[in-house]
């Protein structure tokens, strides 16, 4: 097992999988920084459509 870390260390292939991995991570975290920047908005979205199938909802059971 050390042999195996030890050659994973040296080999330049490990060096890509690490820098795709901390790229993978920054990706996440700029997603992650913008949708939470977004949510208020979002959620405030599904408010007035939630507002309007209720007030639709309403109505159609008003009518029968």
């Amino acid at each position: 097992m050390q042999q195996f870390l030890y050659n994973l260390w040296r080999e330049e292939a490990a060096q890509d999988l690490i820098e795709y991995s901390l790229l993978i991570c920054f990706f996440a975290i700029a997603c992650f920084a913008f949708l939470g920047g977004g949510t208020p908005a979002v959620s405030k979205i599904w408010q007035v459509n939630g507002n309007h199938l209720d007030q639709a909802n309403a109505a159609a059971t008003a009518g029968s």
